[in-house]
């Protein structure tokens, strides 16, 4: 028998429990890490790099974590 978490959805289990907080702030470091990293000699050329490229650069971070918070809680609450 399914308990409560298992019955909820991915979009439902992504929102609760503080967890697009931490995404977001998650993608806000790593994300400009990974900016500089990759992108940290056009910037420093004077230039910006393309816009989708930074818009990409901070949502990998923001969905990996996201994903990571999901597969965590159904793994929890699948255990208890």
């Amino acid at each position: 028998m399914l308990n409560t978490y298992e019955k909820q959805t991915f979009v439902r289990l992504s929102l609760s429990d503080g967890t697009p907080r931490k995404a977001f702030l998650t993608a806000c470091v790593v994300g400009t890490v990974l900016l500089l990293i990759n992108h940290g000699d056009v910037i420093l050329s004077g230039e910006l790099p393309s816009l989708i490229k930074i818009f990409l650069t901070y949502c990998v971070p923001f969905c990996v974590t996201t994903w990571g918070s999901v597969l965590g809680k159904r793994a929890a609450f699948s255990q208890s």
